[in-house]
């Protein structure tokens, strides 16, 4: 009879004490996120959160759930993974927010073939990052090492987040809505997390390297450019929202403001942009000009420098401009609310 030598878990590929050194690095990190509502720490089945000790008297919870899409192989190819968390964040946090609610508490979901030592913490770090930008809690999450799943050096990451917000200041307000209304563009910071497909279709067939300069941004390589992570929005809009001048709010995502803002009108009304309004970012003008992309074509892939968008009435629109010039950012009036 052949005798066969004994297997492992880490024979076939799982590191079970990586794991756990990783738990261990990470903990700090989570409990710097900590705000009120937050019960207990990392380790548990599950994550408890107290909304009443956060404030709420009447809470409506929202939950949101996205990743970070073909924006990962930048990272992979740069060896940059320090901002990709951060959009993880921001891409659900964003969306939650555009129904009134105020992210409250993050889970991420990381898988990777073999853990790497030092990826997967500054992956983790950027979420912490972007939990802290946001205001909410990093309260737990799922590291998965799935040996043949992934390359070496290649992962996947989800995120969901939780929100509340109070009955009554629930997005949109759409029995409030009315033709004439105004539209208010936030910027963004770039492409955010989506249209990489193209991002990276384009950067091919130009040639270019993701580790030299940018064509587009001084003082940057490529990569790190087009890294650029998302704009976390809830610490500057929360406050608009529940002042009550806000009727409705778009977060630019895949589809730009054609197919976003629409998402936040009632049937009787469509929102007119006017493009003319603001000038795409250098990033955009770039990509639109090295890949001979239709103006058309742009606006439905990318933001176009705009990652939100503000419904407001028009007795509210200069106070709404006012609170957002004070707080450092150059809003514009993008278009108005018209019968359909």
């Amino acid at each position: 009879m052949t005798s066969k030598p004994p297997l492992s878990y880490r024979d076939a590929g799982v590191d079970i004490e990586a794991g756990e050194r990783l738990v261990d690095a990470i903990s700090p990190m989570a409990k710097a996120t900590s705000r009120a509502g937050v019960m207990g720490g990392l380790g548990g089945f599950g994550a408890l959160f107290d909304l009443k000790a956060a404030g709420y008297n009447d809470p409506v919870l929202v939950s949101g759930t996205d990743g970070v899409g073909t924006k990962l192989m930048l990272a992979f190819e740069t060896g940059i993974h320090s901002t990709v968390g951060i959009d993880l964040v921001a891409m659900c946090a964003n969306d939650v927010l555009a129904q009134g609610a105020e992210p409250l508490f993050f889970l991420d979901y990381f898988a990777t073939g073999k853990l790497e030592s030092g990826i997967a913490e500054a992956v983790i770090a950027g979420i912490a990052e972007g939990c802290r930008l946001s205001g909410c809690a990093l309260v737990g999450g799922e590291t998965a090492e799935m040996p043949g799943m992934y390359p070496p050096g290649h992962y996947d990451l989800a995120g969901f987040v939780v929100g509340a917000v109070d009955r009554d200041k629930v997005l949109p307000r759409v029995g409030e809505m009315k033709a004439g209304d105004v539209l208010i563009g936030i910027a963004s910071s770039g492409p955010h997390s989506n249209g990489y497909s193209l991002v990276r279709r384009i950067v091919a067939r130009e040639g270019l390297f993701y580790g030299g300069p940018s064509p587009f941004s001084d003082a940057q390589t490529l990569g790190e450019a087009l890294l650029t992570p998302t704009r976390l929005y809830a610490p500057l809009v929360l406050p608009l929202i529940r002042s009550g001048r806000v009727k409705g709010l778009a977060h630019i995502t895949g589809g730009g403001l054609t197919e976003n803002t629409p998402r936040m009108c009632p049937d009787s009304l469509v929102p007119r942009i006017d493009r003319t309004s603001w000038t795409p970012s250098p990033v955009f003008q770039w990509l639109q000009e090295a890949g001979s992309v239709d103006t058309d074509e742009m606006h439905r892939t990318f933001n176009m420098g705009i990652g939100m968008v503000l419904a407001v009435s028009p007795a509210e629109a200069a106070s709404v401009i006012a609170d957002l010039k004070s707080a450092g950012e150059d809003p514009r009036v993008v278009g108005e609310l018209s019968p359909a």
